[in-house]
């Protein structure tokens, strides 16, 4: 269980380190100075690895999520906008369960992506932003049930009894969210607010193309700064455990680090149990996509965060207990 508990340190420190970067901003700066000066003396280093990491970063890319994530995301896009000016007089209630079925019917980004517009737009408050953005999060059904249930565990029950634990504890907690926040003030929203409806279509595409550009950049990015901080750490410690490297490798991006555990552990009776982690935990990758996201409008992602260690010590649990054969 090192796997696991390694991410819950990283994201508690990313909370810690959200709330209290600008009182160690200088710090902060140094770290990461430090860290960009070793990464660009492995990629001189090692240019081949590098140029791996990159084409398997980019199929990754290609195969795993572009067919799933790009359709979709503009026809969500184009959708929301068609559909501004109705929601003027929808229900708190209403307003909560169309963004959350758009978000676990597209996967991440497109929740972080939603509630954005919605925020943006005047539809949702602030608060209720900042919760969205924490429950409406969860991989696109496509890619469960087509990637990671056919393509890697050749089950056609997997991705579907995944998928309905995740939606379960998400819409456990929508529901809390919505008690917690239904008497907060809602925003007014105006039917004259020209984002609401003007050009919608071309919109939708303006909007998802940097989405896209942001979802391929780390996905590339993370799984070629894992090719070469593997072969670093091969040349430095030669007898390096397989284990380390695919816990690196799962950590900085997910769909490589699901690929390289079911590859290496092909009959491991715990195998799903372990896709079941690395789903839940999802990865730096991800994260940092929500991030970006979020920061884009302004949002805090304190509460994403907070769910984000409650879901990988919650559903992983559940699933160990009544569903590992």
């Amino acid at each position: 269980m090192f796997l696991p508990f390694t991410h819950i340190l990283i994201l508690a420190f990313a909370y810690v380190n959200d709330k209290k970067l600008k009182r160690d901003d200088h710090m902060f700066a140094t770290i990461q100075i430090v860290l960009c000066v070793i990464l660009i003396l492995l990629l001189l280093l090692f240019p081949q690895t590098a140029h791996s990491g990159t084409d398997l970063g980019l199929s990754l890319f290609m195969e795993a999520l572009f067919p799933y994530l790009l359709p979709y995301l503009v026809l969500t896009q184009w959708l929301l906008r068609l559909t501004a000016p109705m929601r003027t007089k929808t229900k708190r209630a209403s307003l909560y369960v169309q963004a959350y079925i758009i978000s676990a019917l597209g996967g991440y980004p497109t929740g972080a992506t939603t509630i954005v517009y919605l925020k943006n737009s005047g539809q949702l408050h602030p608060k209720e932003a900042n919760f969205l953005l924490a429950v409406c999060h969860a991989p696109s059904p496509l890619f469960v049930l087509g990637f990671v249930s056919l393509d890697l565990l050749h089950s056609n029950t997997f991705g579907w009894l995944f998928l309905c634990l995740l939606h379960t504890f998400n819409i456990c907690c929508l529901v809390i969210g919505y008690f917690l926040y239904r008497k907060t003030d809602a925003p007014t929203i105006s039917v004259h607010n020209t984002t609401l409806y003007t050009a919608p279509f071309s919109e939708s595409i303006k909007e998802t193309a940097p989405t896209i550009l942001l979802v391929g950049t780390t996905i590339i990015f993370f799984t070629t700064i894992q090719t070469i901080v593997q072969q670093g750490l091969d040349q430095l410690i030669p007898k390096l455990p397989y284990t380390i490297e695919l816990s690196l490798a799962a950590i900085l991006e997910v769909t490589n680090g699901l690929k390289m555990t079911v590859t290496a552990f092909p009959d491991f009776p715990y195998t799903s149990l372990l896709v079941v982690i690395l789903l839940t935990m999802q990865s730096i990758s991800i994260h940092l996509q929500i991030f970006v996201i979020a920061k884009s409008a302004k949002l805090s992602v304190r509460p994403y965060l907070k769910f984000r260690l409650l879901s990988i010590i919650i559903v992983p649990t559940i699933y160990a207990l009544f569903f590992l054969k």
